[in-house]
């Protein structure tokens, strides 16, 4: 029989996370475009990112249109690496005299491309990228290319260039307590089996 589910975080009542989530607002205003196959996953993260921010949207599909990521009086930055893509820094955007619309593809990389790739209007936005050498706390998920961050990190890193100096890294609490429940669920043995030993054939 199925256990019981919280109806505002999905997970287990025995596991709920929402004393975790925080309440968090800011001048930037994020919506993500979560391909359906996300959605399904059982650890993804965009919903978390989406509770703890006040004013954040989460948009399940594959063909969007404007309405679903314009935000008046905003200016649309979507966070995706491209050849023009502008690396954050803190205090980015300052310039622009108006706040930022951050859009955030969710799914695995092949995912996101397909939805840029399906939306040309989209994938013509002006990018933003994060700066190398960040790394993941994801320890629980395979990567499929090395760098790859979850969408609740990437939300967070880059929250905290745009919003400088506040800080955003509350919204990682419920994630950690998230993937500390999956390792203490699967054990020590399996997770050092599957995740600490385990060789990843980068490509």
């Amino acid at each position: 029989m199925p256990r019981p589910l919280c109806t505002r975080c999905l997970r287990p009542r025995s596991h709920c996370l929402c004393e975790l989530i925080p309440s968090l607002s800011c001048r930037t205003r994020l919506v993500v475009l979560q391909h359906p196959s996300e959605a399904r996953h059982a650890l993804n993260t965009a919903r978390l990112t989406v509770l703890g921010l006040a004013g954040a949207r989460r948009v399940v599909g594959e063909h969007f249109s404007p309405a679903d990521w314009a935000e008046p009086g905003h200016a649309p930055r979507l966070l995706f690496p491209g050849e023009d893509a502008e690396v954050l820094s803190p205090g980015y955007g300052r310039d622009l005299g108006m706040p930022i619309q951050l859009i955030v593809p969710d799914g695995t990389w092949g995912h996101a491309r397909k939805l840029l790739h399906i939306n040309p209007g989209l994938a013509a936005l002006p990018r933003v990228m994060l700066p190398a050498g960040l790394s993941t706390r994801y320890r629980v998920r395979h990567a499929d290319m090395p760098g790859a961050l979850s969408t609740i990190e990437a939300v967070t890193h880059a929250l905290n260039a745009i919003e400088s100096p506040d800080n955003f890294d509350a919204l990682l609490k419920p994630f950690e307590a998230l993937i500390d429940g999956q390792i203490a669920g699967m054990g020590a043995d399996l997770y050092a089996r599957h995740h600490l030993n385990r060789k990843v054939p980068w490509r």
